[in-house]
């Protein structure tokens, strides 16, 4: 099976599976999405939703944010872990947003960039799904999803968005890149890992890795 015949099976399969993506991280607008997916780094989906509408409660939007403190809004994020840095990282980019933004996200990469504890895969996710704009947004399980299935060679997850922006069709990049978190967490999840259950990298997936698991 050639790499172009491999990317299409990974469309299809991942269409039929999950023709619907509703964003996993609770949110209403860009500001809360982008405080949402601050809140993930290093924590579950699951755990930032039971937080979130506690801080939204106190504080949806950056005007409100800077009216609380670093340590209040600590308090209030400390069960998603990092708390020190994420809590100086929400009160430092609320800031930015009213002085430099007129209080709203800005829909520019090297912008969100530039904003405390935002990185390049916090700002594609922002860009990605509060503006529609095209991107990639790579975490642990599209990392993991993108070697097993021999797409990229796992050195980084900058190699493996490149790899996959070169490989996936752009305008599917912003479905495609929540498609395969789901199937990553039911069906090829990093621990438990079933490759019976697992359809497309028993398919297409690297020879050495459904090796190694034959052999565990």
């Amino acid at each position: 099976m050639n790499k172009a015949t491999k990317v299409k099976f990974v469309v299809d399969t991942l269409e039929k599976l999950y023709p619907k993506t509703p964003i996993p991280l609770h949110h209403k607008d860009p500001y809360t999405l982008l405080i949402a997916v601050l809140l993930s780094a290093q924590s579950t989906d699951a755990r930032v939703n039971t937080i979130t509408p506690l801080l939204f409660a106190k504080a949806d939007n950056p005007y409100d944010m800077i009216k609380l403190s670093v340590d209040e809004i600590r308090e209030i994020i400390k069960p998603v872990g990092l708390s020190p840095m994420k809590s100086k990282g929400i009160y430092g980019l609320s800031h930015i947003l009213i002085d430099k933004h007129n209080g709203k996200v800005p829909q520019s990469f090297e912008y969100l960039e530039e904003l405390p504890a935002v990185g390049h895969k916090t700002a594609s996710v922002v860009m990605s799904q509060a503006f529609g704009v095209p991107a990639f947004p790579v975490d642990t399980h599209i990392h993991r999803l993108m070697y097993r299935w021999n797409l990229t060679n796992g050195k980084n997850v900058v190699q493996t968005e490149k790899d996959a922006k070169r490989l996936f069709d752009k305008k599917l990049w912003n479905k495609l890149h929540l498609q395969i978190i789901y199937y990553g967490r039911e069906y090829s999840p990093a621990r438990g890992w079933n490759l019976e259950k697992d359809i497309i990298t028993k398919t297409i997936g690297r020879k050495s890795v459904i090796d190694a698991y034959y052999k565990k």
